[in-house]
Order: C-alpha cells, then sequence, then structure tokens
C-alpha cells in the first residue's frame, strides 16, 4: 500500500478475491477492501455461513447487498485521500466507483495478479497434479484417437475422461484441429473426420483443485509426409532451446528468441505467429509471458509457466507442443509428463 502511495485498495476481480480470501465460492459476488489497518471481505448472506467457518480472524466479513457503498463507507471511516481500484473492472462497475470516490480513485493494473506468479509450495503441488492429469488424459487418448472419428468427438472423449478422471472443469473449450485445419492456431473443434496421414492438434486445460493446466500435443493418423515431420522436428527442437535458456533472471524476450531465431533459420519464422508461453495458476493466462515484446517479463524462482512454440502452414498443416514448467532456483522443470516425440497411430 505504502509503495502505491494509496489509502486504499479495492478488489474486484474474481481469481484476485480467491487468491486473497482462499474462498473459491463467491464467483465475483462481492468485493475485498484492503487498508494498512485491515482487509474487509463484502458480500452477501448466501456466503455468510461458509465465511464465518472458513475465513481467517485477520479479515474482517461485511454482509450486505451494496457492495460498494459499503466499501465507501470503510475507507471513509479513514479519512481516505488515495483509493486503488482494478483497472479489469467493468466500465460499469468503474462508473459507479467513481461516483462514490471522484477523484479520489486511483487506477492500478496487475497489483495482485503480479503476486500471483509466484506459487507457493501448496499452489506448486496442486498444479503438479493437474499438469500430471492433463498428460495422463492425452496418453489414453491415444487408444481412442483414429481415423474416422470427429474433431468434437475427440474433445468430448477428453473432456469426459477428465471429468472422470477428477478433473473439475476445462479452463477453456479443448481445441481438436485435424488435417488442414491444425494450421489454425485456436481451431475450435468440428465435425471434420479425422483421416489418414493428417497430423491432429489438441490444446487442452483443466482446473484440478483450483487451478490449471494447458499443454498441447500434434500426433500423426498414419505418415504425415516428410515436410511436417520436418515441421515437427523444428518445433521440437525450437521448445528444447527455450527449455535451456528457462530460468530465474532471463527475460520473455530473450525465452522467445531461443525458439523464434531457430524456426526462423529452418525457414519457418513467417508461418510462428503467436507468443511462445505465459503463466498458469487460477486463471489459464497468468504473467509472466514469453514473447518478441516481453523483454520487461523477467522469470521468477516458482513461476509456472507454459512453453508452446508452433509452426503453421496453411492449407497443409500445423505442429503445436505446449508443456508446462515450474522455474526452479537453477533452471526449470517440466510438469508435463506425456511424450513429447511425434505419435504415429
Amino acid at each position: 500500500m505504502k509503495a502505491l502511495g494509496l489509502d486504499g485498495f479495492i478488489v474486484t476481480n474474481p481469481s484476485n478475491l480467491l487468491y486473497l480470501s482462499q474462498f473459491d465460492g463467491l464467483d465475483g459476488d462481492g468485493c475485498l477492501v484492503i487498508t494498512p489497518q485491515q482487509v474487509t471481505l463484502i458480500t452477501d448472506a448466501r456466503y455468510q455461513e461458509a465465511l464465518e467457518a472458513s475465513l481467517p480472524k485477520t479479515v474482517n466479513l461485511e454482509i450486505t447487498r451494496d457492495y460498494y457503498d459499503v466499501a465507501h463507507q470503510v475507507l471513509a471511516d479513514r479519512g481516505y485521500q488515495r483509493v486503488g481500484f482494478e483497472t479489469s473492472a467493468s466500465y460499469a462497475l468503474y462508473r459507479k466507483l467513481a461516483a462514490l470516490f471522484g477523484d479520489k480513485l486511483v487506477p492500478e493494473t496487475g497489483v495482485i495478479e503480479k503476486l500471483r506468479e509466484v506459487k507457493d509450495t501448496n499452489e506448486v503441488a496442486i498444479l503438479r497434479r493437474s499438469t500430471q492429469l492433463a498428460s495422463k488424459g492425452f496418453e489414453a487418448l491415444m487408444s481412442y484417437a483414429k481415423v474416422g472419428v470427429t474433431e468434437r468427438q475427440v474433445s468430448n472423449w477428453l473432456n469426459n475422461w477428465m471429468l472422470e478422471h477428477g478433473a473439475q472443469k476445462p479452463s477453456f473449450d479443448t481445441i481438436v484441429a485435424s488435417g488442414f485445419r491444425s494450421a489454425l492456431p485456436h481451431g475450435s473443434a468440428t465435425d471434420k473426420q479425422l483421416a489418414e496421414g493428417e497430423v491432429v492438434t489438441v490444446d487442452f486445460g483443466y482446473y484440478v483443485d483450483g487451478y490449471t493446466s494447458d499443454v498441447t500435443r500434434t500426433f500423426a493418423l498414419g505418415d504425415p509426409g516428410a515436410e511436417l515431420r520436418k515441421v515437427y522436428a523444428t518445433v521440437h527442437e525450437a521448445q528444447e532451446r527455450m527449455f535451456q535458456v528457462i530460468k530465474p533472471g532471463a527475460n520473455g524476450q530473450q525465452v522467445d528468441s531461443a525458439g523464434r531465431d531457430y524456426i526462423a533459420d529452418e525457414s519457418y519464422g513467417k508461418y510462428y505467429n503467436h507468443g511462445s508461453g505465459h503463466g498458469i495458476g487460477l486463471d489459464i493466462h497468468e504473467g509472466p509471458n514469453f514473447g518478441p515484446r516481453w523483454r520487461s517479463n523477467v522469470i521468477t524462482e516458482n513461476n509456472v509457466m507454459t512453453v508452446e512454440p508452433g509452426i503453421y502452414l496453411p492449407t497443409k498443416g500445423g505442429v503445436r507442443i505446449e508443456d508446462d514448467l515450474l522455474i526452479t532456483k537453477d533452471g526449470n522443470e517440466r510438469l508435463t509428463t506425456a511424450n513429447r516425440d511425434l505419435i504415429v497411430l
């Protein structure tokens, strides 16, 4: 608070509320008011009994339907002058806060998100379980995927397997893109049937105990041909080169360049059209990030990151390999255990 020059801070982002309160039932219904003297969680009576049983004694609980009027009163009682709010708030919420706080309202971006980037021991353990379950899901999928089934059937099968084996829910619509459609980095599953000689890209993430994995694998149904085999080998090597430079103190641009420069040297540079990775945790996309513009994103011990180079050849097909890494004291540990080599079914 002192470093930000604030007398109070209002937290409204649902994931940040979960992170700070350790209560997963709010779903954005309320706000958290932080001052140097105390922390106050403001929500309505639907959550009162559960919160009274679980909320730390250091957190004051206010039950009301007028979340922001009460937040204003809490801060007014302390003679506030500068009140921070999260810029992720909707415009309607901003207008509500502006009407209450006037020119004392100060926009702040990424304050809690920055804290969330560094995982504690419990968070790392959960993310390890989440990523290992996703890896097992992919391995199980290899017994189902075959010529003739549709992309949508593959997506549904994987979703069902994950839910039956302990996942809470997908963190995004599972991507299954086969054949020419695998050249679409975010190709949603369709009723297209998988065919002989095609590559199939599957990108998936699932929540376990509130924290999500994010994994991508590309496999083939029969021989995909020399060109796509070379593309796969290039992506595989690019990811290996990224692994080698990922350690505390490296920045997002350095990591990205380690893979992107190799892909360019292999004459595929123009076919790599997205960033190289991002943090994961309570949300599927967190900081820090790997990419050409992310020089300011410096990696820290206990970040959990994805590394996801890809090459996409229009009308022919594409390859992406994505793994989840824990940043360790001296380097990194790959949490994803699924096979990274090209699987040909």
